[in-house]
């Protein structure tokens, strides 16, 4: 919270000894203190710890700008807006005047022609960080006047000159002097804009309309872009390039567990009264296993990635229809099944980016998915030897109907009909719930399946596994 004793005019600031410092060097000195201290950077950001982390650490203990290259999905963003927690809680900038100043070292004509006036009066403002932060993201649309600044009409109607510096109307980078400026999908500007932002990264200039206006701005320029894109061959002119230090490369998580990690961290679930949630690990890890496996297909465009928010969303759906099938059966727990999976189907066609494809293949393509996620996951807890006696069973003539609107109680007949069956649900759950013991059944039998032990007919929503 701001302080009642800070100073209010350019006179008391001096009085008070206040060092105004670069926000390239206002953050290698709270980098610093943070890396002292042993404070976690970067909260909620899961997985880059020992990989993205370091790089971006050491860019900004170096001063420089930051280009951050990966696909959708990857935190670029959530990075670019922790970076605001290595700024100074407030910092004074010159009150009244249309862009942040530092008030020892006043750039535009507005703010030099107020302190040659009031001296020491100079009112001083204090600036949070939250507000030292301008972002924007990059469309072909986008103009200079958006960016950098315009003429204003309106001053020149009330009588200004058009070759007066203070007709001009600043955009958003000027505006976030003093602060860090943000451009996502960098490439997608226009090149007329990227030798704009050229000028303002490495000559400290502007020009609008005809005016040349030399201002020195202090500001961090980080950036985020997709690889494709940022390539001499690609959307990027090469000076522009060329004037970030620093040029990160992104990724997807690369174990299952972090992703898990940041799926539950992220995902959105309102908790309904009367009914408990319970997600078994392996549902987790096959909701997961199906984005991983996805980033390795064929069928799959990786140009625009799988992004984690797949994970998420379909995480979401799956916990949302166990609750519906809770809901109508009149069931008090939440539990996930391998007859759910089909209901991930709307929530990951919007997530993800099929090669050139057949009519119909798309979902075929996603069914497979499915089916080596399963598989993946249930070679983790079971060999074929564990399972050899519910196989027999299924070779002596026996079928099981599964679907994801029987009741948790029918599974419960199940375990007792099949020698093994209940062994196996025991390594997977040591509760008695019906719900989380019916989940460990489908599991079971679909695991069986796709490792082409028994069979499985699909009929209206409802799956009947034989031998």
């Amino acid at each position: 919270m701001l302080r009642e004793d800070h100073p209010g005019t350019l006179g008391e600031l001096k009085q008070s000894g206040f060092q105004v410092l670069s926000i390239r060097e206002e953050m290698q000195r709270n980098l610093i203190r943070k890396l002292s201290d042993g404070e976690k950077l970067f909260p909620g950001i899961i997985g880059y710890q020992d990989t993205i982390i370091p790089q971006l650490e050491n860019a900004i203990l170096a001063g420089q700008d930051i280009v951050l290259l990966g696909e959708r999905g990857q935190a670029k963003t959530r990075m670019l807006r922790s970076l605001i927690q290595l700024l100074d809680e407030y910092t004074p900038i010159i009150d009244g005047v249309e862009i942040p100043e530092n008030p020892y070292d006043p750039i535009s004509a507005q703010a030099k022609a107020l302190v040659a006036e009031k001296g020491d009066d100079t009112p001083i403002t204090w600036l949070h960080r939250d507000q030292r932060y301008g972002e924007k993201l990059a469309t072909p649309d986008i103009t200079v006047a958006d960016l950098i600044g315009e003429i204003d009409p309106i001053k020149v109607a009330e009588g200004r000159y058009l070759s007066d510096e203070l007709t001009l109307h600043y955009g958003l980078i000027p505006k976030t002097n003093r602060g860090i400026f943000a451009i996502n999908e960098l490439p997608d500007l226009a090149e007329r804009i990227q030798v704009g932002l050229l000028n303002i990264m490495e000559e400290r200039d502007i020009q609008i309309r005809g005016h040349k206006v030399r201002l020195p701005m202090d500001m961090m320029v980080i950036a985020t872009a997709n690889p494709e894109d940022y390539t001499n061959r690609g959307r990027i002119i090469t000076p522009l390039k060329d004037r970030f230090g620093s040029q990160i490369r992104t990724h997807y998580p690369r174990e299952r567990d972090e992703e898990i990690q940041i799926m539950e961290q992220e995902y959105k679930y309102a908790s309904v009264e009367g009914y408990t949630l319970e997600v078994p690990d392996y549902m987790k890890e096959i909701v997961v296993e199906i984005s991983q496996a996805a980033r390795k297909s064929p069928d799959i465009s990786q140009r625009s990635g799988v992004s984690v928010r797949a994970s998420i969303a379909n995480f979401e759906n799956i916990i949302a229809n166990a609750l519906r099938r809770a809901i109508r059966l009149k069931d008090d727990t939440i539990a996930p099944r391998i007859s759910d999976l089909p209901f991930l189907i709307p929530a990951l066609s919007g997530k993800i980016e099929f090669e050139v494809l057949e009519e119909d293949q798309e979902e075929e393509v996603l069914q497979n998915l499915f089916e080596n996620a399963v598989k993946t996951i249930f070679e983790k807890y079971f060999s074929i030897d564990d399972v050899e006696m519910i196989v027999t069973a299924f070779n002596s003539e026996t079928s099981v109907d599964t679907g994801e609107a029987l009741h948790s109680g029918f599974y419960q007949d199940v375990i007792g009909q099949i020698p093994g069956l209940g062994e196996a649900v025991s390594r997977l759950t040591s509760s008695d719930n019906p719900a989380l013991r019916a989940s460990a059944v489908e599991f079971i039998l679909e695991g069986l399946y796709v490792n082409n032990l028994i069979s499985k007919d699909a009929m209206q929503g409802q799956f009947i596994y034989r031998g």
